[in-house]
């Protein structure tokens, strides 16, 4: 199969390690140019070093790029405000965004729950880190019971935090519960944060809770198994790192009242403790929460590709 060609627009850590990952895992994509603002950024200077078109004048010089017009996917690894000015260049170019901000422009995509469909969209939004990590599990557990509400808890290591995750943590907080809901299928959603500044770093936790109807347990965790497969597919380090914990609420117990089900019998809390280790493509392992955002964004981005592939040879 012949490689379509892609560029990277933001040349800091997600951008950076996004295209070692095309440049290695890759087999229907191409890099085509990486693109920042920053002249001396080391993710520029890698481009260089590796033959790559680095662009340092932003998506002004993506655009008068000679052979944008052969360009498949463009990923935005920038900031949610400068997506929102980004997407008003790119969208009359007609092609197709993988956005990797909290702009949520597009549709929300978590490759193993929502992907197919999606095909034809222009610009797809992978929620956060977050919401990669954890809106997996928040579906599995509905695949078998009804999910009233679901809270994650996200935990990264401060050093894996950059400029561009520290100015979006509102829209982290405001996107991922949405998606929780719009994707995960919660009937109700809520999204934490935590920046954790211990040392030696520690690679990225997650936790999920979800409040139940009618589950069982053994089917829950056989559901939750299957979906950490099928994550592992493209994320290596993601992990479930104990057993799924199922706990009967009594009608008084006050986590009801987040699901409005207070004085019910059959609710039941669901927790879910997760680890993602990096690969280590371009950042240490500790940098799970990059790593889950770059890798699912390589297969959003090889799956568009494939089906403009299948729908032109139909």
């Amino acid at each position: 199969m012949s490689k379509h060609q892609v560029a990277i627009i933001g040349s800091g850590n997600i951008g950076t390690d996004l295209m070692m990952k095309v440049l290695r895992r890759s087999e229907v994509l191409e890099m085509a140019a990486l693109v920042g603002i920053d002249p001396a950024s080391d993710g520029l200077a890698r481009a260089r070093r590796l033959g790559i078109t680095a662009i340092d004048d932003g998506i002004d010089g993506l655009l008068r790029m000679p052979g944008f017009e052969d360009i498949a996917v463009v990923f935005d690894a920038t900031s949610a405000r400068a997506h929102l000015h980004n997407w008003e260049l790119l969208g009359p170019t007609g092609v197709q965004v993988v956005d990797l901000t909290p702009a949520a422009v597009g549709p929300l995509v978590v490759p193993p729950v929502n992907l197919e469909g999606l095909a034809d969209a222009r610009n797809v939004n992978m929620v956060t880190c977050g919401g990669q990590a954890t809106i997996p599990m928040v579906a599995a557990v509905g695949q078998v019971a009804p999910v009233l509400y679901a809270e994650i808890v996200a935990s990264i290591s401060s050093r894996s935090a950059g400029p561009g995750t520290r100015a979006n943590i509102d829209e982290f907080t405001e996107t991922t519960s949405r998606a929780i809901v719009d994707v995960g299928g919660a009937a109700r959603g809520k999204a934490v944060i935590v920046l954790n500044p211990a040392e030696p770093p520690m690679i990225m936790r997650d936790t999920v809770y979800c409040l139940t109807t009618g589950g069982d347990p053994a089917a829950i965790a056989d559901s939750v198994s299957a979906m950490a497969e099928r994550v592992r597919g493209y994320v290596r380090g993601y992990r479930v790192k104990q057993e799924v914990q199922h706990r009967p609420l009594s009608p008084d117990d006050p986590l009801l009242r987040l699901a409005d089900a207070t004085g019910r019998t059959d609710v039941s809390l669901v927790t879910i403790f997760l680890e993602v280790a990096g690969a280590g493509d371009y950042l240490p392992e500790y940098a799970g929460n990059l790593d889950i955002m770059t890798a699912a964004a390589l297969r959003v981005g090889e799956t568009l590709v494939r089906a403009r592939l299948l729908e032109a040879t139909a």
